[in-house]
């Protein structure tokens, strides 16, 4: 089931919005102010936020900068009355994936919600299926299940080469701890928890010649792997 956070401060509207979504399937939580939104954002796993801008204690840009900071690759769609070009701007540098003017219908909303949770869908698909990831001088294939530096090959393991395929997907961003458990081991339980700690080591120890390359853990939400 889809997890929507929608942030909006007309009570009416945003108990609309809310019961259409639910009734299309999704599940949604409601919050309504900027404030009350960054909170529920972090204490839940979101695929998609629907934002209203212009709101009390926080807008909906400065919200969007903030949940972009701790998730770069979640989709952010604006709800709102703004339609002047400046605003428009404004909402694409601040994260947005889509943007909508009030008055809109429903049924518009829930399309534009699908494109871009399609399009999104469709990228990570492009990076999964990918053959070949270049990591500095290191060239690792997921399909074989190698990776070679100066015509030197290292096999690895499943597990292993699941988990640096995840980090080379979203390079630079962090791959949720959970997330990549439930992937890769099936379960995010403790034992599987400290197993990935373990293949995160042996991964780190395969690019130690090169200290470029870094497999960092973030503030125990998870891992990202970052080259410079």
């Amino acid at each position: 089931m889809i997890n929507v956070l929608l942030v909006e401060d007309d009570e009416n509207l945003g108990k609309m919005l809310s019961d259409y979504l639910k009734v299309k399937g999704f599940k949604v939580s409601l919050a309504r102010d900027g404030e009350a939104g960054f909170k529920t954002f972090i204490e839940d796993q979101f695929d998609i936020c629907l934002l209203d801008v212009m709101m009390p204690k926080k807008d909906g840009f400065t919200l969007a900068k903030e949940i972009r900071e701790i998730n770069p690759k979640i989709p952010i769609l604006f709800l709102t009355a703004k339609s002047m070009e400046e605003d428009v701007k404004e909402g694409f540098k601040s994260g947005a994936d889509d943007y909508i003017t009030k008055p809109f219908s429903m049924e518009v909303l829930l399309m534009r919600i699908e494109a871009v949770l399609r399009r999104i869908s469709n990228a990570e698909d492009s990076l999964k299926n990918k053959k070949e990831f270049k990591i500095n001088d290191y060239t690792f294939y997921p399909d074989k299940r190698i990776i070679i530096k100066d015509g030197k090959e290292k096999k690895l393991t499943s597990k292993e080469n699941e988990l640096l395929r995840l980090l080379c997907m979203y390079i630079g961003e962090v791959v949720d701890r959970n997330d990549a458990l439930n992937m890769i081991w099936g379960d995010d339980n403790y034992f599987n928890s400290r197993s990935m700690d373990v293949y995160v080591t042996k991964l780190r120890k395969i690019f130690k010649e090169d200290e470029s390359i870094q497999i960092l853990n973030s503030h125990g939400k998870g891992f990202k792997l970052l080259i410079d």
